[in-house]
């Protein structure tokens, strides 16, 4: 009995021995395993850090070269070019001529196309419609990027339109006499018909819809006692001008400055372009003036985009020309001279494209010359892709998919 007890005792002291060792290897595998980790997270911090570094070192080497060429990637034919015209729609390309239009994609497949006879077409646009006038004509085509809506036929001839995203158009018209304005729905009916006068409203300039189609913008020419002036009119065609005389729910006069080019910016911006500066309004249903910028330059041309203001200003005695933007709340984020003329520009996103028969000069937004050189060819159109400094550009030789190179 005894013996048992002894044997029983040694067994509970090995026991009791075996498990304070295994306590100590547990508390040294969860000290190891701590280490391990933070070696771990420290590689891991490192190898970020450096993958970073040189993420944001490539991203610098490529957004900060001026670039010389364009290297072609892949070209789409189209056996049309000479005779048609170009412009960027809603992610493809709307080809334009006096017998017809149609819709490509970005490699130049069809996927619309309508006939039709007009002698001078003219094309204005927004995200999601554009409309196809004949200009000094009567013919009015509306379109989206999945085909035809609607074909307009005015009693007049059309000197201005413009068109809201959802397919409302409005239209100066005029003829030896007078001017009217006119807005139709995408089927051709007259929603608003509003008569014109030099002496009573002065003569409408420009016009410019909304993007729900409830307002529109209106710049007229006017004489006071010999002195040219301006004014910018709102008419709001929804609840909000059906209590206003004439549906005007904002005037505003201007004088000896000829306002001759408007244009809604997004849903609640619109500016007003002059001779001598700029005017931005703000409000969907009653736009009311915010900002007046004064330039003391000469205005060349102006374009927009629902970001920026631009302009293009003659530099007198430097030479050259001044590429400047601005924001939608006037400020200015890009003032950069340029030698050369090019008689297009366009804004594409953070981009301002200018060219002019096969030189092409291309600016960013923070200022960098990306691009200046020639191309092949004369652009007809050129416009951003996807992908590291890739362009599509349509010229003579087809549609062609480029790259800037050095």
């Amino acid at each position: 009995m005894k013996e048992s007890e002894d044997g029983t005792e040694k067994l509970i002291d090995r026991l009791v021995e075996e498990i304070n060792t295994e306590d100590m290897t547990i508390q040294d595998l969860e000290q190891q395993i701590r280490r391990h980790k933070i070696r771990f997270w420290q590689r891991v911090g490192a190898g970020v850090a450096v993958t970073l570094a040189l993420a944001i070192g490539i991203y610098l080497l490529i957004a900060l070269q001026t670039y010389s060429k364009a290297r072609v990637l892949k070209t789409y034919s189209d056996g049309e070019i000479a005779n048609s015209s170009y412009a960027y729609f809603n992610g493809g390309i709307l080809k334009y001529s006096r017998d017809g239009a149609a819709y490509l994609n970005q490699q130049g497949e069809e996927k619309w196309n309508q006939s039709y006879q007009i002698s001078n077409p003219v094309v204005e646009q927004n995200k999601k419609a554009a409309v196809i006038a004949d200009k000094g004509g009567n013919d009015i085509w509306v379109v989206e990027k999945d085909g035809v809506k609607g074909e307009i036929h005015t009693t007049m001839p059309i000197e201005k339109v413009a068109v809201s995203q959802q397919g409302i158009v409005g239209a100066i018209l005029r003829d030896d006499m007078a001017a009217k304005i006119l807005c139709y729905d995408m089927e051709g009916n007259v929603l608003v018909e509003m008569k014109t006068s030099p002496a009573n409203t002065g003569y409408p300039m420009d016009l410019s819809i909304s993007e729900n189609g409830e307002t529109v913008q209106v710049l007229y020419l006017t004489t006071q006692e010999g002195k040219i002036a301006s004014e910018i009119v709102y008419y709001n065609f929804g609840k909000n001008g059906n209590e206003k005389k004439e549906y005007v729910v904002s005037r505003e006069h201007y004088e000896n400055v000829v306002m001759a080019e408007g244009a809604f910016l997004d849903r609640t911006n619109s500016v007003g372009i002059h001779d001598k500066g700029f005017v931005i309004y703000r409000g969907e249903s009653q736009p009311k003036e915010v900002e007046k910028v004064s330039i003391k330059k000469k205005i060349k041309s102006a374009f927009f985009n629902d970001r920026y203001i631009g302009l293009i200003l003659q530099n007198e005695k430097k030479g050259g020309c001044e590429l400047r933007l601005y924001n939608t709340a006037g400020k200015k984020v890009l003032s950069k001279n340029f030698k050369g003329e090019y008689s297009q520009v366009q804004i594409h996103d953070s981009q301002v494209i200018l060219y002019e028969g096969k030189k092409c000069c291309i600016f960013s937004k923070s200022g960098v010359k990306k691009f200046e050189g020639e191309l092949s060819s004369s652009i007809q159109e050129m416009f951003p892709i996807s992908g590291v400094n890739k362009y599509i550009v349509i010229n003579t030789d087809g549609i062609q998919e480029v790259r800037l190179v050095k």
